[in-house]
Formats: C-alpha cells, sequence, structure tokens
C-alpha cells in the first residue's frame, strides 16, 4: 500500500480560452471541475495504475463531500481530519497556445490539535505502506517546520517522498526522505540561482542529497527529466504530444514513481515510468491524472540512458 498525505485541498476550475484578454471580456470554451490536491492527485494515479493507495490529509466540512464522492469514482480509500471552513478554489486559465495562468486561493486555517491529530495517523498507517508520498502546500498559518514534523511521523518501515519546495523541501530534508521531486523552476527557486547547465543541475541535486534526500527526480518539462543519487545519473527525454494541460503533470510522475519504489526498482525505471506518467497527464483538459492506457503507451516508446 502507498499513503499519500494531502494538507492543502483545493477545487480546480479549469478554464479553456481562445486567448486571454487582461481586463477585457473573455469568453470561456470548456470548463471542468476538478477536486483535487497534489496528494490527491498523486492516489489516484497509483491507482490507476493498479496499485492500492490510502489517501489522509486535512479536509473541511462545507464542501469536502464532493472530495469524497470522488474520490469513491476512482476507487480511492481516504481517512481525513476533518476541519471548519471550506476547500479553497483556485482558476486555471489555458488559452489556444496552452499557456497556463493559474490564480490560486488563499487554504483556511487548521487548529493546532488538527496537526497534531494528522502526524498521529501518519504515524498509524505508514506503518503498513510501503511508501508514504507527502506533498503540496501547507495549510493558512501553518509553520514550515510541519514538513519535518510530518515526515519524521512517517514509519522507518515506509519509504518516503517529499514533493515541495522552499523551505517546505529544505524543512522535509531535515528529516530524511528517500526521494524528491523538484521541477526545474522550483530547484532554482529553493536554492536562489539560475541552472544553466548540465553541471549546474547536477550540482544542484547533489545539494538537496547533501541536506537529507537519497534521490532527486528533477523535472525538465517538455525535456524530460533526471534521477540521480548522487553517484549515478540517469536522463528520460520525454516524446512530442499535444499538450492539452500542464496540470497535475508533477503529481503523475511521483505517483509513477511511488509505484516503482513499492516495486523495488532501479533508478532507471523509476524515472522511465515518472517521465511516462508526467507526460500522459498534459494529454488531457482539466483532469487530474492520465489513463493507464496512454501511460503504457508512452512508456513503452521511452529511452533511458546514464551519463
Amino acid at each position: 500500500m502507498i499513503l499519500t498525505v494531502c494538507m492543502s485541498p483545493s477545487v480546480d476550475v479549469t478554464v479553456e480560452l481562445d486567448s486571454l484578454n487582461i481586463g477585457k471580456m473573455n469568453v470561456v470554451k470548456n470548463k471542468t471541475l476538478s477536486f483535487t490536491g497534489k496528494a490527491i492527485n498523486v492516489a489516484i494515479g497509483i491507482t490507476r495504475l493498479g496499485a492500492q493507495a490510502q489517501l489522509t490529509g486535512f479536509m473541511y466540512r462545507e464542501n469536502g463531500e464532493m472530495f469524497e464522492r470522488a474520490l469513491e469514482k476512482e476507487g480511492v480509500p481516504c481517512s481525513f481530519i476533518w476541519n471548519e471552513g471550506r476547500v479553497r478554489e483556485n482558476y486555471k486559465c489555458i488559452d489556444n497556445k496552452s499557456m497556463l495562468t493559474e490564480i490560486n486561493d488563499v487554504g483556511e486555517k487548521v487548529l493546532p490539535e488538527k496537526l497534531t491529530e494528522l502526524e498521529a495517523v501518519v504515524r498509524e498507517v505508514s506503518s503498513r505502506a510501503e511508501v508514504t508520498v507527502i506533498s503540496g502546500g501547507l495549510p493558512r498559518g501553518v509553520e514550515v517546520g510541519y514538513y519535518r514534523d510530518l515526515c519524521r511521523a512517517v514509519s522507518p518501515k515506509s519509504l518516503r517522498i517529499a514533493d515541495t519546495e522552499g523551505a517546505k523541501l529544505f524543512a522535509a530534508l531535515e528529516a530524511g526522505v528517500d526521494l524528491v521531486k523538484p521541477n526545474r523552476e522550483e530547484l532554482e527557486q529553493s536554492l536562489g540561482r539560475e541552472l544553466k547547465s548540465r553541471e549546474d543541475v547536477l550540482a544542484a541535486c547533489r545539494e538537496l542529497i547533501d541536506r537529507g534526500t537519497k534521490t532527486v527526480l528533477l523535472s525538465l518539462g517538455k525535456d524530460g527529466a533526471i534521477i540521480t543519487n548522487g553517484s549515478r545519473n540517469y536522463y528520460c527525454k520525454s516524446i512530442n504530444v499535444a499538450v492539452n494541460s500542464t496540470v497535475g503533470a508533477g503529481d503523475g510522475m511521483v505517483a509513477a514513481a511511488a509505484v516503482k519504489m513499492q516495486q523495488g526498482a532501479g533508478l532507471a525505471e523509476v524515472l522511465r515510468a515518472g517521465v511516462a506518467a508526467g507526460t500522459a497527464t498534459v494529454t488531457t483538459f482539466g483532469t487530474v491524472s492520465f489513463t493507464r492506457k496512454k501511460y503504457e503507451e508512452i512508456y513503452e516508446s521511452l529511452t533511458v540512458t546514464e551519463f
């Protein structure tokens, strides 16, 4: 079983436009509501790959039942820590050039005792999980150090994946994790410097390894991804596909990587699966994950090289 932990769920309102005209009237061509959050997307991806997921995290009473219904349809069992208030709403506008403009809402606050309650749930459930994924943002007002506390709550029997950025990423690294999955922009922002060359990228990944992760899976967007444990480095180039939306692509990568790690796969296979799932995700519009058929089709076409 793979446990995923969602601390900041959201209702994503994805709208498709001919073009986004600032300060003018915009007419929506297509609109989709998704009940999402990074760890929720990961859990759905894991399930679509045929593995068993278990989802926990914070949820809010005013509209949280919609998430339960959506997850039930996907076959994802969930057990949330319930809070007063409403799940935040994010708006994602995609134009005819597949450019994505995002407007993200801020989440509700949670009470201190709820933080302790989630740690206890993670401690107990992760003892039965081969892999635990902690990803996404934090509720409003929660200190970044909570990422460290939550990673430390994961059972030593479980592999730990953290997918976040900045101070939250560094807090997770203090606890020690098995894999992190930034994208290039997140890594640059986290370290405060531009990564111009492959050597710069590898040096940045090694810095994360020195800080407390065993492996870095670095997304390069349409150029594919790199995986490294500091001594062995692999690259996988993506294939050209029609990009409908980049929403959830990173979560697809994490889902496939988690499944491969659960199976005991090596670095090259973790990378190949991650790129396949991330690429499959971008071919969909307004959905939070990929189809297994598309994933398998892309997976078979990918090649991993060591460098």
